[in-house]
């Protein structure tokens, strides 16, 4: 009987939410009005023909190259952030090896760690999510071959000092360490540069959130020259499709859409923030483009009463130390307001609504 390998039999399986998502979804942490016009213009322009050939990354990965910085052989585009992971895990890892995570944080780093068969080493966050510097320094050992950390952290919205992870690429040079910025336009925070210094330093970056491209799957994976000719090996030449390749540089082209659309996400996460101090929630301060918050008991009546209302919301409660939390994406100026609508409204009818007229 044929039978999956041993690996997988515990393996977690990653549970988007499911069913009808129609409305506001502001539960994916996704731009809430989506691509840049440009975007959509060379979308229009694509023929039979673009259709029909077998994708080239070099010219592309030339422009966003350029971008960042970098040098064409430092850098990597892939099928989105999670193809970036997929790679790493499987240059990286195998039985008998150890991979670090510091928790909560996003699922598809164990899974695809774990998938290889190596032991995933969870280690819980501090206290109000901070990130635990000397735990995870402490529990590198000569079986570690990948550390992945969110910063911005996902679903908490925590950060990480620079000095902080380069302190853990330098105590582990045996290890790939992967510093997944996925929201790094929402808090300019970065350690791009830096594997410049630390050849087992990797930096992944998408273009699913702010450029509102996630239909699309395209991320980049930067890194050491001669470790990315290594990765490179591990994954097929043509997993970034043609649509994709010919929609990116038109995206990157148009950075004061880009940051038009920053700028709203910041204000109403920080409109957010205060609302949720003045109803006396419990919040943690967000970097990235959402804001994670306790409703306790009240978490499925939340839940149902936003989306009788339209908006789509993320139950986090089954994530380490969330119990309770849901997490809200922050999109541009009128889908926030209509948000703060409505969590007014709820806020009041489960009885936190007083305290914010107070």
């Amino acid at each position: 009987m044929l039978k999956a390998r041993a690996a997988l039999d515990q393996l977690k399986a990653y549970q988007p939410p499911l069913g009808d998502r129609t409305g506001l979804r502001m539960d994916f942490n996704e731009n809430t009005v989506g691509c840049s016009p440009r975007v959509l213009e060379r979308l229009r322009t694509i023929g039979p023909d673009g259709l029909a050939r077998y994708p080239e990354r070099a010219p592309v990965e030339a422009i966003v190259a350029s971008h960042l910085t970098l040098g064409a052989d430092e850098m990597l585009l892939t099928n989105g952030t999670d193809e970036a992971i997929h790679l790493l895990c499987q240059t990286y890892l195998e039985p008998g090896t150890e991979a670090l995570i510091v928790v909560p944080t996003y699922s598809m780093y164990e899974i695809y760690a774990a998938a290889t068969g190596a032991n995933v080493i969870s280690i819980p966050a501090g206290e109000e999510f901070g990130f635990p510097v000397e735990p995870v320094l402490g529990r590198i050992s000569d079986r570690t071959r990948l550390i992945a950390i969110a910063n911005p952290n996902n679903p908490t919205g925590v950060v990480v000092s620079p000095s902080q992870l380069l302190r853990i690429a330098a105590a582990a040079p045996h290890a790939a360490v992967l510093i997944d910025e996925a929201y790094f336009e929402f808090c300019g925070e970065t350690v791009l540069p830096a594997f410049r210094q630390f050849p087992n330093l990797f930096v992944s970056r998408t273009f699913s959130k702010v450029y509102g491209l996630a239909g699309l799957r395209i991320g980049v994976l930067a890194g050491d020259p001669e470790q990315m000719t290594t990765v490179r090996r591990v994954g097929s030449p043509y997993s970034v499709n043609a649509v994709a390749l010919a929609c990116l540089p038109e995206a990157l082209a148009d950075q004061k859409y880009i940051q038009a659309y920053v700028e709203e996400v910041l204000q109403g996460r920080q409109q957010l923030e205060q609302q949720l101090r003045l109803w006396g929630t419990k919040y943690w301060p967000s970097r990235a483009n959402f804001v994670l918050f306790r409703v306790g008991e009240h978490s499925q009546r939340f839940l149902s009463a936003m989306r009788q209302r339209g908006i789509l919301v993320r139950d986090r409660s089954s994530d380490h130390g969330c119990a309770g939390c849901v997490r809200i994406t922050l999109g541009s100026t009128a889908h926030n307001a209509r948000l703060f609508a409505a969590l007014a409204e709820i806020f009041a009818q489960i009885g936190w609504g007083e305290k914010a007229k107070a």
